[in-house]
């Protein structure tokens, strides 16, 4: 089965395309393979609607010969329109395979973007990019081809100002980051992945999917399944929060250490001072930050909580006052979840720098020595070695308060659980979504850790 949770830079992606022909591909093999996989998506789109290819200059443009030929073999009417000669011989050649029409301008039913795909760097120029933004204004549907013209493939960033909204793009041979990250991702309607062939790329990031988790054995009990300890603060409905999280996701016995007021009657307060607390033994995993606070008492309690070594998630509060010192000579995991505040805060904390998002979570994953889980609408996941994985789109209804502290439980049961950090904070990201997708609209935070049940019951 194709690798197709793999995401690829540019790099990665020439290499395992450059993997293939050194197996015996050429690049116009490849080229049918893309093109004519990417016309199927096209065709079901199309009905029996006119389509308009746009061809570039590159192998892009190639594929839309390719597509524009296939197309017209199926009878759908076709024109292509091609502002720039072919520039490569596969292009050239697919060209010539091309039995159709031309025209300056098409309109009517589909619009093919193959102009640029993954190798761009610079902005289309005002003709080119006129030139699309026209094309999409005139038909009905708009596909993008790999990725749409104007988007850097590499980080999601829009290289032009006002690209049109796509219904459909169609990835070839693998993701690449503009397909997972934003603001490209908004600007590509359904995703859609063809197959060429490309192996499974060792250091490549991938996409978030769905874990295979398991029932407890017949034998379990609450402490073979995990105890996971919330540290308390002086807001206890946050801890309150993390633990109805928390006990939907997997860990067999949730206690709270602190005076918990308002905790579910199936979580244990343990009012005991804190190290008294976190000598018990028993404790699979910790999670420290929820409603935390950020005085000199709420520091005092992070430190405590570092300082057993534990496998650990911090969040919200105590990520403000999260500094290496705390970390150093830590063995067991770590987990931290920030959200872009608090992320810069870390950042600054730790003394990264680094150009762009991907390198900046890396780094910061590298400089605490664990696993950060960088919150937000592209959530991304990365561990101290480099690896790397982007979650799937989620609900926007997830933007609300108590939310975070819902996945930090979540999380942190998967680590009681014996998840080790990189897979914890996976598994967590995935059914914290799929969670949201259960509850609808407009839900509120409590509500959410209600549905985490059924998003581990989709899990086994």
């Amino acid at each position: 089965m194709p690798p197709s949770d793999q995401v690829l830079t540019v790099a990665q992606m020439q290499a395992a395309e450059q993997a293939l022909i050194d197996g015996g591909e050429s690049v116009d093999s490849l080229m049918l393979k893309a093109g004519r996989g990417a016309a199927e998506w096209i065709f079901r789109l199309a009905v029996d609607r006119p389509v308009t290819v746009l061809c570039g200059p590159g192998n892009n443009g190639g594929d839309g010969y390719v597509i524009a030929e296939t197309l017209r073999a199926w009878d759908l009417p076709v024109t292509v329109v091609a502002p720039l000669e072919p520039a490569t011989d596969a292009a050239r050649n697919a060209r010539t395979a091309y039995w159709g029409g031309f025209s300056a301008v098409g309109h009517g039913g589909v619009f093919v973007d193959c102009l640029f795909g993954s190798g761009l760097s610079r902005p289309l120029g005002d003709e080119l990019a006129g030139l699309v933004r026209t094309l999409a204004g005139t038909h009905a549907s708009c596909v993008a081809v790999d990725l749409p013209s104007g988007i850097s493939s590499d980080d999601g960033v829009l290289l032009n100002e006002d690209l049109p909204r796509y219904d459909l793009t169609v990835a070839l041979g693998a993701w690449k980051f503009a397909h997972r990250l934003l603001p490209a991702r908004k600007a590509m309607g359904e995703l859609r992945l063809v197959d060429i062939g490309v192996a499974r790329v060792d250091e490549a990031a991938r996409v978030i999917s769905r874990p295979a988790l398991a029932a407890p054995t017949q034998d379990a009990h609450k402490y073979t399944r995990g105890l996971l300890a919330i540290v308390e603060g002086p807001m206890p409905g946050a801890a309150a929060l993390a633990a109805s999280g928390a006990v939907h996701a997997g860990a067999g016995y949730i206690k709270v250490l602190g005076e918990a007021s308002g905790l579910p009657v199936w979580a244990v307060a343990d009012p005991r001072p804190l190290d008294e607390a976190l000598e018990d033994r028993r404790i699979a995993a910790l999670l420290v930050g929820p409603g935390l606070g950020r005085d000199g008492a709420a520091e005092a309690k992070l430190e405590a909580a570092l300082a057993f070594d534990l496998p650990t998630l911090v969040d919200a509060d105590a990520l403000h006052l999260l500094n290496p010192a705390m970390v150093a000579g830590r063995s067991a995991p770590l987990v931290i979840t920030p959200h872009a505040g608090e992320f810069a805060a870390l950042a600054q904390a730790f003394g990264v720098e680094a150009e762009g998002r991907i390198d900046a979570v890396r780094a910061l994953a590298s400089a605490v020595g664990g696993v950060v889980g960088a919150k937000g609408p592209d959530t991304l996941v990365a561990g101290s070695n480099g690896r790397l994985a982007i979650a799937p789109p989620a609900s926007s209804w997830l933007s609300t308060a108590g939310t975070g502290d819902v996945l930090a439980g979540i999380i942190a049961s998967r680590l009681a659980s014996g998840d080790d950090a990189f897979a914890a904070a996976c598994h967590g990201v995935w059914l914290h979504g799929e969670a949201a997708r259960r509850a609808g609209p407009a839900f509120s935070a409590s509500e959410l850790a209600a549905h985490v049940s059924g998003a581990y019951a989709a899990c086994l």
